[in-house]
């Protein structure tokens, strides 16, 4: 009788679409609890940018490093095309819902979603070790 080899797994998922999953469940979470913020405390509707952009990089971190960890490699090559997808679908969303166009502050959005995504897919690779 032949032993049964363990054949290679496909895989369910690929890295950039749970890691997108993850970051829009944490970006969900964060604007539940920035809205909350704003109800109960006395903070202005003025600092809602920043709690906006903290969003976004606290959710493309999570992304990023979820997306790093299940690919294995190249961690900043999943995280920064996640960053990417990530702003496309943000700039799809408020284009076809508020009629908004691209300007300064989208540029900053892009190279946050970047710089915030390859960072969590290095921790996220470099924690397999």
């Amino acid at each position: 009788m032949n032993p049964i080899t363990k054949v290679n797994q496909a895989r369910v998922m690929s890295p950039i679409l749970s890691g997108l999953i993850y970051a829009f469940i944490i970006m969900f979470i964060g604007t539940l609890f920035t809205s909350l913020i704003l109800l109960i405390t006395s903070a202005d509707e003025s600092s809602l940018p920043t709690f906006s952009y903290i969003n976004h990089i606290i959710s493309l971190l999570v992304g990023g490093f979820v997306a790093g960890k299940k690919s294995g490699t190249k961690g900043w090559y999943y995280g920064g095309m996640l960053g990417c997808l990530y702003t496309l679908i943000i700039f799809m969303i408020a284009f076809l819902s508020f009629d908004a166009g691209l300007n300064a502050r989208s540029f900053l959005l892009l190279c946050v979603s970047l710089l915030s995504s390859g960072i969590g897919g290095i921790f996220g690779v470099n924690s397999r070790k």
